[in-house]
């Protein structure tokens, strides 16, 4: 007879943080207006300087997002029973350095030997140029994997299986890059009493549905 008081192993046990974190550090919040052109005391430098001003620079360029939408907010509850069976449809959001920028909700449970993690992070740079380059980054470490057609500007997803103490785990990851935002799906989950992990196509297609709504979610949000 299965019991729900198995405790966890000690690699999910001591997992506090979601899975995925991008590197979007360096991304800020706002550009700056153009400087001034120093006065030239030729024409020639004075018409250079005209035309320098007046080009258009990507620094300045708008944003189709301003700020994150609420990650705990972004999914259907059956979606998230569905998943996660067990878990609190709340979910508990991250702790954030900016959560205009980055907000994360993480949903978890253990349903008789059954174990699901679900993560649900948005990330919004100030262009999508910036984007670009982290969604490209994302790819880079997570390869093996292939693209998602129909979701975002661009998306992608990738599955693997670990196994430690011969405990399996498989693990979903989609990565999707709607203009200057990304969203991040973390989808895993492991059997305690079979010590095998759900199928690949289990694990991928929730990360995918998991995706599809949070992308809607953020069209839905404020935008500027």
């Amino acid at each position: 007879m299965r019991s729900s008081s198995l405790p966890l192993p000690l690699a999910l046990t001591a997992r506090l943080s979601p899975v995925v974190v991008l590197a979007v550090a360096g991304w800020s919040l706002s550009s700056g207006p153009f400087a001034t052109a120093p006065a030239a005391e030729h024409k020639e430098e004075q018409k250079t300087g005209t035309e320098s001003a007046s080009a258009p620079s990507s620094s300045v360029a708008s944003k189709t997002y301003s700020a994150a939408p609420s990650p705990c907010g972004s999914l259907a509850k059956k979606t998230i029973t569905s998943l996660v069976p067990g878990a609190k449809t709340a979910g508990k959001e991250i702790p954030s350095t900016d959560s205009k920028l980055r907000r994360t909700c993480s949903w978890n449970a253990l349903k008789g030997y059954d174990y699901r993690w679900l993560d649900v992070s948005f990330e919004v740079a100030d262009s999508d140029e910036k984007a670009r380059e982290s969604y490209k980054d994302n790819l880079t470490e997570k390869s093996g994997g292939g693209d998602v057609p129909g979701l975002g500007d661009s998306a992608y997803s990738v599955v693997n299986l670990t196994t430690e103490d011969k405990q399996q785990t498989r693990e979903g990851v989609v990565v999707v890059r709607a203009s200057n935002a990304l969203v991040v799906i973390t989808y895993n989950g492991s059997d305690f009493e079979s010590k095998k992990a759900p199928s690949t196509d289990e694990i991928n297609k929730g990360a995918i549905k998991a995706a599809r709504e949070a992308v809607a979610a953020l069209e839905d949000g404020q935008k500027s």
